[in-house]
């Protein structure tokens, strides 16, 4: 990419609830020492929150809108990275990802929306690799904990072990904060999606619909209750299964399948032991968060104290097809959907323009983009943990 470029990251929607978090955190790091710049539909706006932030007074303000599409080429040829939060993805983010694209521009996003990112990697994929852009997907709570953590407990793996797991769960033991507004309002755009076009249902149903013609194995069951032996607690069905699991498929497909052709995949919430457990599980299986009057707003979010409560904790057992096993765990110290989204976005983008020189165009997950890379600074400077457990 050309270094004649006035930023090395724009913050786009950075007037938007989550936006706005990542806008701050960005300014509290001084922007890890890049030249950052804000971005959104108004420039009166952009101002208010640069100041209600404390972001520098000469913080760079850009107009963008995803219903011009000549500003939209501009702010992204102005760009090392665009950062963005303005979603549905579906809706607002094509433009993006196609000025990104063609004009060798890095980009990072929140998306959860696997019938998006199936067309993206369809329609885009030549560009980014013929441009030398680099397009991460997902770089929120879906999926950087799922998709990193696994790729965590394989690296020890294969280190302890001289081989990766076959077979891995991934089990959300604690959760403490709220989904985003964003992710509901994703969840509709996609359902009207399937509606204007059924083929995106075996997008959603397949769990290597991402994997651009690679077809693994059966994968287990998550969509019901069980009592897993592996855990001693009952386990119900977790609602962003549908993308993570999906996205790991792909860092394994995209990664050489380094954790084996064979691997199998599955993420549920753990709800406890014994009686309580169980109905703490058929509780949770009933009742979908995104949905019903009491579903998150887009635009909207908890406030600083309840983002600064939250917390996360997942498990993962792993085991190898000779049935050794492993166990390691990622938390976070903020609540899932905005306050550690907002930081573990904003490190994709610093990690991928300032530590990732020599990873080639193409569109990415995670894993395979940053890696090692990324846990490194979300250890660093976002709240997160990656430890081996007994």
């Amino acid at each position: 990419m050309a270094d004649n470029r006035d930023y090395d990251i724009v913050v786009y929607g950075a007037t938007g609830f989550t936006g706005k978090l990542v806008a701050e955190y960005m300014a509290a790091k001084n922007g890890h020492g890049l030249r950052w710049a804000m971005a959104g539909r108004s420039a009166d706006k952009l101002a208010a929150v640069r100041d209600e932030i404390g972001a520098p007074a000469d913080t760079p303000l850009v107009v963008a809108d995803a219903s011009d599409p000549d500003s939209i080429r501009a702010m992204v040829a102005s760009t090392r990275c665009v950062c963005t939060t303005v979603g549905p993805y579906q809706l607002y983010g094509t433009i993006v990802v196609e000025a990104c694209a063609e004009l060798g521009t890095d980009y990072v996003d929140l998306t959860g929306e696997p019938g998006w990112m199936y067309e993206t990697i369809r329609d885009y994929s030549d560009a980014a690799k013929a441009s030398g852009a680099r397009i991460v997907h997902s770089c929120g709570f879906d999926s950087i904990p799922f998709d990193l953590g696994v790729l965590h407990l394989q690296d020890i793996a294969k280190a302890a072990l001289g081989k990766p797991c076959q077979r891995v769960k991934a089990r959300v033991r604690a959760m403490n904060g709220e989904f985003s507004g964003g992710t509901a309002a994703s969840l509709n755009a996609t359902e009207d999606a399937v509606g204007k076009n059924p083929e995106l249902l075996n997008v959603l149903i397949d769990p290597f619909s991402l994997t651009e013609g690679f077809k693994g194995p059966d994968q287990p069951a998550d969509n019901t209750i069980y009592e897993d032996d592996d855990i001693g607690q009952w386990v119900t069905p977790f609602i962003m299964a549908i993308i993570n699991s999906k996205n790991i498929h792909r860092s394994n497909t995209l990664m050489g399948h380094s954790y084996g052709e064979d691997f199998q995949y599955d993420e549920m919430m753990a709800t406890g032991p014994g009686d309580e457990g169980k109905a703490a599980a058929e509780f949770v299986a009933g009742h979908n968060p995104l949905r019903g009057e009491h579903a998150p707003a887009p635009g909207t979010g908890p406030s600083k104290e309840v983002r600064e409560n939250g917390f996360y904790d997942v498990l993962f057992v792993g085991k190898t097809a000779d049935g050794q096993e492993l166990r390691t765990a990622v938390k976070g110290d903020m609540d899932p959907g905005y306050g550690s989204t907002s930081k573990m976005l904003a490190e994709s983008a610093v990690c991928l323009v300032s530590e990732c020189p020599d990873l080639p165009g193409g569109i990415y997950t995670p894993a395979p983009a940053m890696g090692q890379k990324l846990i490194e600074r979300l250890v660093a400077h976002a709240g997160l943990t990656f430890e081996q457990e007994a």
